[in-house]
């Protein structure tokens, strides 16, 4: 089972929160993504939400690629 310190991932105000919420969340609730950032990454690619952002074709293909890198 996977799991994740949400202090180190998440704005202090989001780090009790419920799962479900957390995706629903605006991606400024993650650590270091401020709310100008957020309404770039909606500008620039429709991004709202934490899951939006964990859905973007362009976060996924980067992961895939450095998943690819730390086989060889």
């Amino acid at each position: 089972m996977a799991s994740i310190d949400l202090d180190k991932v998440l704005d202090s105000a989001w780090a009790d929160k419920g799962l479900t919420e957390i995706l629903a969340a605006p991606v400024a609730a993650l650590k270091g993504v401020s709310g100008r950032d957020g309404e770039l990454l909606e500008e620039a690619f429709g991004v709202k939400t934490v899951a939006d952002l964990a859905e973007l074709k362009y976060v996924r293909w980067a992961q895939a690629l450095a998943a690819l890198n730390a086989v060889k």
